[in-house]
């Protein structure tokens, strides 16, 4: 029996219905259930390429592991510290960091910016010299060679490898008492900037330099370092080598994932796309309500046949059924054109990247299986549901006239 009632139901969404109106409703149903798949899965997919696309733009801003101090800025203990690293088989490259606001000058111009000393490793594990879109990578022949973030630079005017183009940073000097000349506030040094990068707004009014500047700025003892950063030889075990590193270097520093680093950005990320889900979650819930109508029109318009069928023995939990699957196929139907012109719509975009987000970036848009199963079990959940509950036939209304 249940075959037949599945029989009739497909019979009724596919044949000719009694009524030109019942024809396009139903039909209307199933088009607003495409709809509804097709723009909630397209919008999940770009929210899949902009993670992606997130994740290129801050891949080199953190490193695998970062190693801080847990009391004060200065790491103790380097040497320890620096002998545990290299002999660690998992870990490919490190380098020490120190970072510090300073203020810079230049030809009347001034702002604020964040100092970065880096030393000559420092590429190894964050190849920050590959964005270079002019210039050059300081040599580290010299701690005045700097690289500028682009904005700052453009700010300033300071020009580029120039000979008469010095710039000049200030670092404020800690301490308390009397203030009798300049040098009891600052430390100076002009700087030559040889090279100018994207900061890609997470490196807005950056400066790069040789970790020596930074010391000599601060007035703090070679090999010092606010930081270490480590490039592993395989990033998916950073967690195993970040408990390894912390019952070698004991409780006096704080080891920190590339994950643990960006924690506030993800999950800025992931609730962005929960709320998104949301919208068009409820956005599918409101059009299985077109299903609703849909049912309701096709019981008016096949009451006639309702009542034949229980009067040939037909139960009415059966006839429930027919409408109840009338509902799913509907569904089913939707979920099916909706994902097929979802997808046709993505691979236009990555193809053709037509539709772009500013007048250089196009939406990206990346295409998962997760996104399939998402998509699919929301308007399955929800046709589903609406089906089964405007399915609920009572008796009285066959008979009655």
């Amino acid at each position: 029996m249940k075959n037949i009632a599945f029989y009739i139901a497909s019979r009724y969404l596919l044949a000719k219905k009694g009524s030109t109106a019942v024809t396009f409703i139903t039909w209307l149903a199933v088009g607003a259930m495409t709809v509804a798949v097709t723009a909630m899965f397209v919008i999940i997919s770009v929210f899949s390429g902009l993670e992606d696309l997130n994740k290129e733009l801050i891949s080199n801003l953190h490193a695998d592991l970062t190693i801080k101090s847990s009391s004060g800025k200065t790491l103790k203990d380097f040497d320890k510290i620096n002998s545990i690293l290299k002999n660690n088989k998992e870990i490919s490259n490190f380098s020490r960091l120190i970072e510090e606001k300073v203020y810079i000058s230049y030809n009347g111009k001034g702002d604020i910016a964040y100092l970065r000393g880096v030393d000559s490793a420092y590429t190894k594990v964050n190849p920050i010299d590959k964005d270079i879109f002019y210039g050059s990578y300081p040599g580290f022949k010299y701690s005045n060679e700097v690289l500028m973030e682009n904005s700052l630079d453009n700010r300033l005017s300071i020009p580029v490898s120039s000979d008469s183009g010095y710039a000049t940073i200030f670092m404020p000097k800690p301490g308390t008492g009397i203030i009798n000349k300049e040098e009891d506030i600052y430390n100076k040094k002009d700087i030559l900037v040889t090279g100018i990068f994207p900061g890609k707004d997470q490196l807005d009014n950056y400066i790069i330099s040789p970790i020596e500047l930074t010391e000599e700025l601060l007035n703090l003892p070679k090999h010092s370092a606010y930081q270490i950063v480590i490039k592993l030889k395989n990033p998916d075990n950073s967690n195993t080598v970040k408990q390894q590193l912390l019952s070698s270097l004991g409780k006096n520093v704080e080891i920190k994932t590339k994950e643990e680093e960006n924690a506030a950005f993800w999950k800025m990320i992931n609730t962005e796309k929960l709320f998104i889900y949301l919208i068009f979650a409820l956005v599918i819930f409101i059009t299985t309500f077109n299903l609703a109508g849909a049912i309701i029109i096709l019981q008016i318009d096949k009451k006639q046949q309702a009542k034949s069928l229980i009067s040939l023995g037909l139960p009415l939990s059966h006839l429930r059924q027919i409408y109840f699957y009338t509902g799913i196929l509907i569904v089913v139907l939707g979920i099916i054109s909706g994902l097929i012109i979802g997808t046709a719509l993505c691979y236009f975009q990555q193809y053709t990247e037509f539709f772009k987000a500013n007048d250089v970036l196009p939406f990206p848009i990346k295409i998962v299986g997760k996104n399939y199963l998402i998509v699919s079990f929301t308007a399955a959940i929800f046709g589903i549901g609406i089906s089964w509950v405007f399915s609920k036939i009572g008796k009285d209304y066959i008979t009655k006239n």
